[in-house]
């Protein structure tokens, strides 16, 4: 399987998406494909964010407004998520005592 898709091939993998849509989702920015020799080049990551763009404009007929508020506020959360990941291994990193210290005040919030 291969990480690097056109245009065809996301059109092909992702059944739901028409070209126009393809077109219209890049010029609204919900999907931001790499440019290689004036052709765009996508991967894994955006065929599945394609795959929610159309899950979320068909099943619930989002428009584009609509689509702009729930992918920002998706992608809102896993930038949360990430951040929170990232601030767990920093946590775990640290001395046992200073690591009971933190979980005893967030226990008290």
């Amino acid at each position: 399987m291969t990480d690097r898709y056109s245009e065809d091939d996301v059109v092909a993998t992702v059944t739901r998406l028409t070209r126009s849509q393809l077109v219209s989702f890049i010029e609204c920015n919900f999907v931001k494909p790499e440019r290689e020799a004036g052709a765009y080049v996508f991967g894994r990551i955006d065929l599945a964010r394609l795959e929610l763009l159309c899950d979320l404009s068909q099943d619930l007929d989002l428009d584009e407004t609509g689509l702009g508020i729930v992918i920002s506020l998706i992608d809102q959360l896993h930038a949360a998520r990430q951040d929170l990941a990232t601030l767990a291994g920093v946590i775990d990193a640290l001395p046992t005592e200073l690591q009971t210290g933190i979980m005893a005040e967030l226990k008290k919030s």
